[in-house]
């Protein structure tokens, strides 16, 4: 019943998964009404859950346009089952913010292999991966994506490997701009952002490592199977998807090497896995195994979601 659902690409389905956010959203920033009174904590959580949507919206259309999906929701709907694994992530602006400049990024590096306008796909996937380095740190990492799209695609031509620098020189300019502009102290910025921890030991309630369990258990599945499958599907197609696994396991590293840790960190693996999930639903296309995969991920969602508030 639920593929049967999801199966179309209807406003209808896409009203129900904004439905849906919105209304996790909600339950979570209900916990503590005390935004309620400030004019601009509401613009802050306007634009916080308006960057989601628009973060949903973005993955959908990298999958539509790129042809690693057929006609249907499925994408979004497991974008909004993996990402409520992490409630506290609809109050971290940072991550948020981050997590939509590098599918902007991802966006432009899949669509590379149409190999028109690759210098200037190149540069602007450089430029949000390092925007969005600016707030979280190790997403500078990412810029490896970059230099395998441009062995994939385009690594004859030696000025596609200066391109990302001479973005990395842009930010970088602009940003020192700005700090002296409005007297912000860069080293202190940094301080705490450019070193690594490789540390696990930040739980604060049994929930959250539950909730890094299950879903780690659920990527896993999802890895594996697209891993093994890749041989089997079209070759036109084999280099988006190993670029997706790419950008998974540099999510992967980014959150096992940044101070800051915490499961919120994995929200940067929400998009390439609900693209390999969707992937895998499309491939098997077995009704009962399928149904089963999305209820078993439908009672994990709902279980770590509540548990966690």
């Amino acid at each position: 019943m639920i593929t049967s659902v999801f199966k179309k690409s209807t406003p209808l389905n896409y009203s129900l998964i904004i439905i849906l956010m919105l209304l996790f959203f909600f339950i979570y920033q209900f916990q503590d009404l005390s935004w309620f009174g400030s004019a601009i904590s509401i613009v802050e959580k306007v634009v916080l859950i308006s960057v989601i949507l628009a973060s949903i919206l973005v993955t959908n259309f990298i999958t539509k346009k790129n042809g690693l999906s057929k006609d249907n929701t499925y994408v979004v709907f497991f974008y909004f089952l993996l990402f409520a694994f992490f409630p506290d992530s609809f109050s971290k602006s940072n991550i948020i913010l981050a997590n939509f400049f590098l599918l902007l990024a991802l966006r432009r590096l899949i669509s590379l292999q149409s190999l028109k306008s690759a210098k200037e796909k190149i540069f602007d996937a450089s430029l949000w991966i390092i925007v969005a380095s600016l707030f979280q740190f190790w997403c500078i990492l990412f810029l490896v994506l970059v230099f395998i799209s441009i062995i994939f695609h385009v690594a004859g031509d030696y000025r596609n490997w200066i391109l990302p620098f001479i973005a990395l020189l842009a930010v970088g300019t602009l940003f020192i701009a700005f700090a002296l502009l409005f007297n912000i102290d860069i080293l202190s910025h940094y301080q705490n952002r450019a070193h690594m921890d490789f540390s696990i030991s930040y739980f604060a309630k049994s929930s959250q490592n539950w909730a890094l369990s299950i879903y780690f258990t659920v990527a896993l599945c999802f890895v594996f199977l697209m891993v093994t499958s890749l041989s089997k599907r079209p070759l036109l197609l084999h280099s988006s998807y190993k670029k997706v696994v790419a950008y998974f396991f540099i999510a992967i590293l980014v959150y096992l090497v940044s101070p800051d840790k915490s499961n919120d960190l994995l929200v940067f693996t929400v998009a390439p896995l609900a693209i390999m999930a969707t992937s895998q639903i499309e491939f098997v296309q077995q009704k009962i195994t399928n149904e089963l995969t999305f209820g078993a991920l439908i009672l994990c969602s709902l279980f770590v979601f509540f548990a966690q508030l």
